[in-house]
């Protein structure tokens, strides 16, 4: 059995020493990935293996954005679901990073901004924190002392604005595999109204919404959970639990003990430094937050600007203002001098479309 990265990596090199075809499949052979003989295509000298990690080492307990943006060409019928499982990354932030184009169908060529730079949340680094503006989960495991810290980052669905998640401090207090869902009464009444009943109880199985892990949290009734439809992640869509892709749960659920704490924060603009620079990341603020965001940027920016590296700095207000009602998900260099949004994406790397591959790898050679 290898792990997810050590199959994309060996899958990855399968792509980049030959070629693909429009829809190249892939076949197991003595537990080895090959590509089909008749299924090749070129693929552009531009294009390198992407970052499919979702593991990041901090160079500093100081390092506030990690990763970095990359950018794909969609084929022919590829869908922003098709992406976003692929490249571990929520069917919203997709959406954001690529205002017009159709998510259900880019078109072949069109190339897609993989929004894979992250601003770390403005929490206390230990343990487990969602921020769900964001909709994306942060997992800090300890470290030995002398080790590096490390960030582990998913991409999750939440609460409707109608079943928000809460808000607030709490912990891990159960975990269990394969479990029964108790479906609450007023899901099932709701179920009901909507001409879709439910059983008091669902069983494990491919029908059950909790997937095979869940980690019960201190709040009543929420958990973080697999899914049977993945193609939720990344939206408002549960009733108040946060579900994430199977195979990003498979990972937490076994990393995470319980007693673990657990930070659910709203932060739609988040600044962070690195090497010197001062990123900002715009999303759009909850339907039901009340919160002026817009109003807010000054306090945030002047905030950030104190804990500022090297010295006085110009702070870019305008370039700001604008990612600020842009809400791309995209972490923009806040000072003067720097590249703007259109610059950095024009020198974004340009990555291999692995769509086609990732599920298969995952299924023959993971599973």
């Amino acid at each position: 059995m290898c792990t997810r990265r050590l199959c994309l990596l060996a899958l990855l090199s399968i792509l980049v020493a030959g070629c693909g075809s429009q829809r190249a499949h892939l076949r197991s052979v003595d537990g080895k990935a090959s590509l089909d003989s008749g299924s090749r295509k070129s693929i552009r000298s531009d294009e390198r293996p992407p970052i499919v990690s979702d593991r990041f080492v901090l160079d500093s307990p100081d390092q506030q954005v990690i990763g970095r943006v990359q950018i794909v060409r969609a084929r022919h019928d590829d869908t922003f679901v098709d992406i976003a499982r692929a490249y571990d990354l929520g069917f919203d932030e997709l959406v954001q990073a690529n205002p017009g184009v159709d998510p259900w169908l880019p078109g072949a060529g069109t190339e897609i901004v993989l929004p894979t730079q992250f601003v770390l949340p403005d929490a206390p680094r230990i343990g487990i924190v969602l921020n769900v503006a964001a909709k994306r989960l942060f997992y800090f495991p300890a470290s030995e002392d002398g080790e590096s810290e490390i960030v582990v980052t998913y991409p999750i669905g939440i609460g409707r604005y109608d079943w928000a998640t809460p808000l607030g401090k709490t912990e891990v207090v159960s975990k269990a595999t394969n479990p029964v869902w108790y479906v609450p009464a007023s899901i099932r009444r709701e179920a009901a109204e909507a001409g879709d009943p439910l059983p008091a109880t669902v069983l494990p199985g491919p029908d059950n919404p909790l997937g095979k892990h869940v980690l019960g949290l201190g709040m009543t009734s929420y958990l973080l959970h697999g899914t049977n439809r993945p193609a939720g992640v990344g939206m408002r869509v549960s009733h108040g639990c946060v579900r994430l892709f199977p195979r990003d749960m498979e990972y937490l659920f076994e990393a995470v003990e319980v007693g673990v704490p657990v930070r659910i924060v709203n932060q739609p603009f988040v600044l962070g430094w690195l090497d010197g620079d001062l990123y900002f990341e715009a999303h759009p603020p909850l339907t039901e937050d009340p919160t002026d965001w817009q109003d807010l940027l000054p306090s945030l920016i002047a905030a950030a600007v104190i804990h500022q590296p090297n010295g006085q700095a110009a702070v870019h207000t305008g370039r700001l203002r604008s990612a600020a009602e842009e809400q791309l998900g995209l972490p923009v260099l806040a000072l003067k001098g720097t590249r703007n949004m259109r610059a950095a994406l024009r020198d974004a790397m340009r990555v291999i479309n692995i769509v086609n591959y990732e599920h298969l790898a995952t299924a023959e050679l993971i599973d």
